[in-house]
Parts: C-alpha cells; sequence; structure tokens
C-alpha cells in the first residue's frame, strides 16, 4: 500500500512513523527539528489518517508498506523514527531490511508483547453518533464514557472530520479486529540482530519500556542506546518535545 505522506526539506533522509489512533502531523515537532537536517517524510500509516483501510495490520505488511512508499519517493536509506506502533514497524524494518536503515529510534516501545488492550477506546469512538451537524463538544460527551482523560480524548478526536457527513479518518473496525497483532511482537525465525546504531528514548512515567525488556532490545539491537525523558509519560514528544528532539539531535550527531 503506497501511504499518504508529508514532506520537507532536502538532502539525507528521515522517516518518522507515528503511533496508534496518530498521523503523520503528530510528529511534527520532530518534522520541524529535523527538516533543516535533511529531508523528512512523516507517514500515515494504513487505517491512520489520509492512508488506506486494510483489514490486515501485522508489523510485516505496516513494514511493507513503508517499503513500498519509500520506493515511490525515491528513498532508498533513512533514518527511522517511529513513536510506539510505529516504533515496532521501524523495528520490524530494520531487522528485515536493514539495507534500507541508516540509524534507528525508537520512541516509548520495546520488541515484546504488550497486555495494553485499547478496544475500549475503539468502543468510544464507535458509540459516537455520526449524525450530520454532530459537535465536537456532543462527540467528547460520549467519548467521555469510555475514555476518562481528557487530553487523550482530544488526541483521539483530532481524528473526527465533522460536518454534514462527519466520519472518522481511521479505520476503526480494521483496527479493532488487528489489536492481538498491534499488542503483539513477532520477527521470522533466524533473524539477524540490527547492528547498527539505534537510540531507544523512553517515558520515565511510563511502562512501555521497563527495565525488563532491556535484553530483549539488546538481543535484537546490540548497538542500542537506552534514553529516558524525565518527566513523561508514553506520548513523551508531545509531552517533552524539546527533551524529545534534543535527544534525537544528540543521537544524530554522534
Amino acid at each position: 500500500m503506497i501511504l499518504n505522506s508529508i514532506e520537507a526539506g532536502t538532502g539525507k533522509n528521515f522517516v518518522l512513523l507515528h503511533g496508534l489512533f496518530g498521523a503523520a502531523k503528530n510528529l511534527g515537532v520532530i518534522f520541524r527539528a529535523l527538516a533543516p537536517r535533511g529531508r523528512v517524510v512523516a507517514m500515515d500509516m494504513r487505517n491512520h489518517g489520509e492512508s488506506g483501510h486494510a483489514a490486515e495490520m501485522s508489523y510485516a505488511a505496516m513494514a511493507g508498506d513503508v517499503v513500498e512508499t519509500a520506493a515511490a519517493l525515491g528513498v532508498r536509506e533513512a533514518t527511522l523514527i517511529g513513536h510506539s506502533m510505529g516504533g515496532k514497524v521501524a523495528m520490524f524494518l530494520a531487522l528485515t531490511r536493514p539495507e534500507m536503515v541508516a540509524r534507528l529510534a525508537v520512541l516509548d516501545i520495546a520488541p515484546v508483547a504488550y497486555q495494553h488492550g485499547y478496544e475500549a477506546f475503539v468502543a468510544g469512538m464507535q458509540a459516537v453518533p455520526l449524525t450530520p451537524g454532530i459537535s465536537r463538544a456532543r462527540a467528547d460527551a460520549v467519548l467521555a464514557e469510555y475514555v476518562p482523560e481528557a487530553a487523550f480524548r482530544a488526541f483521539l478526536l483530532n481524528n473526527l472530520v465533522l460536518g454534514e457527513k462527519p466520519r472518522w479518518r481511521l479505520g476503526l473496525d480494521e483496527i479493532f479486529g488487528a489489536m492481538p497483532d498491534l499488542v503483539g511482537w513477532e520477527v521470522p525465525e533466524g533473524i539477524k540482530p540490527y547492528e547498527k546504531r539505534s537510540i531507544f528514548i523512553r517515558g520515565e512515567n511510563s511502562d512501555y519500556v521497563r527495565e525488563s525488556a532491556a535484553p530483549a532490545i539488546a538481543k535484537l539491537f546490540p548497538e542500542a542506546e537506552l534514553f529516558t525523558i524525565a518527566g513523561a509519560g508514553h506520548w513523551l514528544h508531545a509531552e517533552k518535545p524539546d527533551a524529545v528532539v534534543a535527544a534525537l539531535k544528540g543521537f544524530l550527531d554522534e
């Protein structure tokens, strides 16, 4: 699948991959910070943003989308930067197509399976009545029954297109059906470690990259550096953007 993408700058390539329920524009702070350094391409993953929808959402399929889209854009090699779900796609691609990945930066995710379930979030969005003229306030009130955190509701509602024919940009049915794949992690047997430099940037207050994940990271990414952003949670690039950008620039400058 050719993914919708936005880009800026010229020179060496950076490819940005967002997390679940996000879109290319959600990594805007990183996009803008790196544009003076090269060509930055941010992609909408399948079932997200303006990209197409498909029932298959394995990490192999999503990595294939990135390969296909990169080829269409003339990107042969790039530094990959991925958050959460996008981080897993980036890791999968680094392991299976290392010649395409100059460096790897993963934001708050590890190469392990998770127990986090997002079915309630999907159910909440599906419960919003897509009636003509529905207001954002009305949608927020319905969603609040499923998602108590106001900030996360606002994040989800970025995907709602209002008007006479309201719709979700997300492929909600497809995401719901693919949830076991999304929280899981599996790479082909016999895969070799990614031996180029990489950095795993985690939020201090997040439980996505615990110390117990360190052996899994070291096994697949032996040249990895683990960096912690103080005071940040899972959405660290939104909560502590300056610190994340500084960590990325430090990594790229080494």
